[in-house]
């Protein structure tokens, strides 16, 4: 795991709590979709689990969550904060996890970078549905980071535009 040697490491014991929402969330990832253990994890440099973002908005919405980057093996090695603002025809709230699974050192990179990581930009991104989760194989893993939503609780409803911001913090 070269790549993730130079990721941010746990500083002041981390957060236990938050460390277990999100390996549970990751089981749940991968009972639902077993393909993403057979295929992703062991091809993943890194994975990066949100247990609970939660999103609302009238008109101008936004979303939040707290969530951990785990090595291949399992280990902690980073804290990251996901928030976003979106504006549209939009009204609702709901919560939901979040797992993305970095393939490259340079989703790696920029994650870790000062700057964080804007999905949208920069390292290619594809966001997995249960149908393409189905077809993966190691021939079609092609982009940087694969992004799982799933367990979404509650109603938001309409269209509008957003972008998600990641950013590193220490805990």
């Amino acid at each position: 795991m070269t790549a993730c040697s130079n990721s941010p490491t746990v500083k002041g014991g981390g957060d236990p709590d938050l460390d277990n929402a999100a390996r549970k969330a990751l089981a749940q990832l991968f009972a639902e979709e077993p393909k993403t253990r057979d295929v992703l994890r062991p091809e993943a440099k890194a994975i990066l689990v949100f247990p609970s973002v939660v999103k609302a908005g009238l008109i101008v919405g936004g979303h939040t969550g707290d969530g951990v980057m785990f090595n291949s093996a399992g280990k902690v090695i980073g804290y990251y904060g996901a928030s976003a603002v979106s504006f549209g025809l939009q009204a609702g709230a709901q919560s939901y996890s979040e797992v993305l699974f970095l393939m490259t050192d340079t989703a790696i990179t920029e994650l870790s970078s000062g700057a964080g990581l804007s999905l949208g930009v920069g390292p290619s991104l594809v966001i997995v549905d249960s149908g393409t989760a189905k077809s993966l194989t190691t021939t079609t893993l092609k982009a940087d980071v694969y992004a799982f939503i799933f367990g979404q609780e509650g109603l938001m409803a309409g269209m509008g535009v957003q972008g998600q911001r990641i950013n590193s913090y220490d805990k």
